[in-house]
C-alpha cells in the first residue's frame, strides 16, 4: 500500500500526460466484443464521477478537459487536454478523437457551456457521436429558468410563483410575489458566476431591487422565485437517463444534506432517499415525458417543512449532475446504464447499497458543517461515508487535493 501511495504521489506532482497516463489499454476486457468508446467532456468533480462510473464497466473512455482539472489525475481513461471545453477547441477535440475509431462514440457532457456548443454545432457533431439532444428551442427552454417556469406551470408542475426581471421597468412587479424570495440568474452565465453567488435570498422588494441593480451590469436576466420553507436537507433530486420512448432507462432519488453556500449553494454532501423514490421518480418521469425530454437529466425538488409537499426547483438537462456519482456509489450506475443503452448492451443490474453511501465533497461540506447549528442532518441515518475524491484504486485526485490544501495553508502561514 505504501508503494502504491508513493507512486500516486509522484504522479500527482507532475502534469498528467494524455494517453500514456491512462490505465486502460487495448487488451482490457470491455462490455462489447468491438469496444465502442465513451467520451466525457469536463474534468471537474462531475467529470471524475462519470469517468469512474464508466470504468466500473471497463468502458474505453476518453476525457476531454482542462489540464489542471481534478479528473485529469485519475488513473482511468485517456486524457485529451484543451484550454476550453466549449467552442472551437471542443469541436477540434471531438473530431480528433472520433477519427481514432470506426464506430460512433457515446458522448457525455458535464457542463452547460459544452451543451451550448454541441447544440449550436449539432450538424458537425451528432452524425459522429451517440447522444440524445433535444431540438434547440426545447433545449433552450428547459435550460432557461424563466421559460422553464412557464413550462412547469403549463404542464401542471407544483412550482413556486416567480417573476422574471430583465429591465428597470420589471421592478414594478416586485409586489407580485411573497417574501422571502430567491433571486438567481435565468440561465448559466460564467461572467455572473465569477462575481456573484449562485443565488441570493432576499427578504423584501427593496432588497430585491437593490440586488438586481448590483448584478444587472453583468447579467440583467434574473428570476425572482418565492422561497420554499425548509433546510438544505429538505432538498431532493431525481437523476435519470431517459430512453427514446420517454421511459427512464435508470433512475435514482437522492437527498442533499448540506449545501455550500448554505441555503442557496451547490451540493456539499448527499445520500440516497429511497423513502421518496416512487413519488419523485413519478413526478420527474411525468414532467420529462410531457415535454418530450430524452437523454441525461435530473430534477431538483424542495420539500416544504410546513405541509410536506414537494415543489419543483429546477431541472438539469442533457448533462450529468454535479453529484451524479452518489447514484453510482449507491449501486445505481447511471452513466454506465446510459452507455449500455446507447450501444445495445444489457443494462447493469441495480444493487442498492446497504447501508446507503453518503457522498461528500470534503472541503465545502466542512465549511457548511462549521456554519450550521443544530443536529447534523445525517444523524439517525445509517450510512457509510464516501469521499468524492478518494478511491483506494484511484488515489491521485485526492492526493492532488491534499497537495493544494497544504500549499494554500503554507502560503497563509507565510503571510502572517
Amino acid at each position: 500500500m505504501r508503494v502504491k501511495l508513493l507512486t500516486a504521489m509522484k504522479l500527482v506532482m507532475q502534469t498528467p500526460e494524455s494517453e500514456n497516463y491512462a490505465a486502460l489499454s487495448s487488451s482490457s476486457q470491455h462490455l462489447c466484443a468491438t469496444p465502442i468508446p465513451a467520451v466525457v467532456v469536463g474534468s471537474d468533480l462531475n467529470g471524475l464521477g462519470v469517468l469512474r462510473s464508466l470504468a466500473a464497466g471497463r468502458v474505453l473512455t476518453y476525457l476531454v478537459g482542462t489540464p489542471d482539472g481534478i479528473a485529469m489525475y485519475s488513473r482511468h481513461g485517456y486524457k485529451h487536454r484543451v484550454e476550453n471545453t466549449a467552442g472551437e477547441q471542443l469541436l477540434k477535440a471531438l473530431h480528433a478523437i472520433r477519427r481514432k475509431f470506426p464506430c460512433r462514440p457515446v458522448l457525455f457532457l458535464t457542463e452547460e457551456k459544452s451543451i451550448q456548443t454541441v447544440s449550436e454545432r449539432r450538424e458537425e457533431i451528432l452524425p459522429y457521436y451517440r447522444i440524445h439532444l433535444l431540438a434547440p428551442d426545447r433545449l433552450a427552454a428547459l435550460m432557461d429558468k424563466t421559460t422553464f417556469q412557464a413550462l412547469a406551470q403549463a404542464h401542471g408542475g407544483r412550482i413556486p410563483k416567480a417573476i422574471s426581471i430583465s429591465a428597470e421597468d420589471d421592478l414594478l412587479r416586485l409586489d407580485e410575489v411573497d417574501y422571502p424570495c430567491v433571486l438567481k440568474p435565468a440561465y448559466k452565465h460564467y461572467g455572473y458566476g465569477a462575481q456573484f453567488q449562485k443565488a441570493y435570498v432576499v427578504n423584501s422588494r427593496d432588497e430585491a431591487a437593490r440586488r438586481w441593480r448590483e448584478i444587472s451590469p453583468v447579467m440583467p436576466d434574473l428570476i425572482l422565485q418565492e422561497w420554499i420553507e425548509g433546510n438544505d436537507s429538505d432538498i431532493y433530486f431525481c437523476l435519470q437517463y431517459v430512453g427514446e420512448n420517454g421511459d427512464p432507462v435508470v433512475s435514482f432519488v437522492g437527498r442533499k444534506l448540506r449545501s455550500w453556500p448554505p441555503r442557496i449553494g451547490g451540493t456539499a454532501s448527499c445520500i440516497a432517499a429511497p423513502q421518496f423514490e416512487r413519488e419523485l421518480t413519478a413526478a420527474t418521469t411525468g414532467f420529462f415525458r410531457s415535454v418530450g425530454f430524452v437523454g441525461m437529466g435530473s430534477m431538483e425538488f424542495k420539500r416544504n417543512v410546513h405541509n410536506g409537499e414537494f415543489y419543483i426547483v429546477e431541472p438539469t438537462v442533457s448533462r450529468t449532475d454535479f453529484q451524479e456519482e452518489v447514484a453510482t456509489v449507491n449501486g445505481v450506475n447511471i452513466p454506465l446504464a446510459a452507455y449500455c443503452h446507447e450501444v445495445g448492451a444489457p443494462i447493469p443490474v441495480i444493487n442498492h447499497a446497504s447501508p446507503p453511501r453518503l457522498w461528500r465533497e470534503p472541503v465545502t461540506d466542512r465549511w457548511a458543517r462549521e456554519c450550521s447549528t443544530g443536529t447534523p442532518p445525517e444523524i439517525g441515518i445509517p450510512h457509510k461515508s464516501c469521499n468524492a475524491y478518494f478511491r483506494m484504486d484511484d488515489p491521485a485526485p485526492w492526493l492532488k487535493l491534499m497537495r493544494e490544501r497544504i500549499f494554500a495553508r503554507l502560503k497563509h502561514l507565510l503571510r502572517r
